[in-house]
């Protein structure tokens, strides 16, 4: 896989988002080697994903 490097950074903009969600999809669609530089990035990726998700549309536990 030749990987297209995006510079890893906060995700501060809507647009850092979208930029990340198309980045990380291409790891979706051809996952990487556990252990390699790709993985890394992947998780990464995920885990601004995660909290800039967590941040602008967080999901309330539900009551019981």
């Amino acid at each position: 896989m030749e990987t297209i490097l995006m510079e890893i950074r906060a995700l501060n903009t809507e647009a850092d988002y979208d930029q990340a969600l198309v980045e990380v999809e291409r790891y979706f669609l051809n996952e990487p080697t556990p252990g390699t530089a790709d993985a890394e990035r992947f998780t990464a990726l995920v885990n601004l994903i995660e909290a800039y998700e967590n941040q602008h549309w967080p999901i309330e536990a539900t009551k019981p």
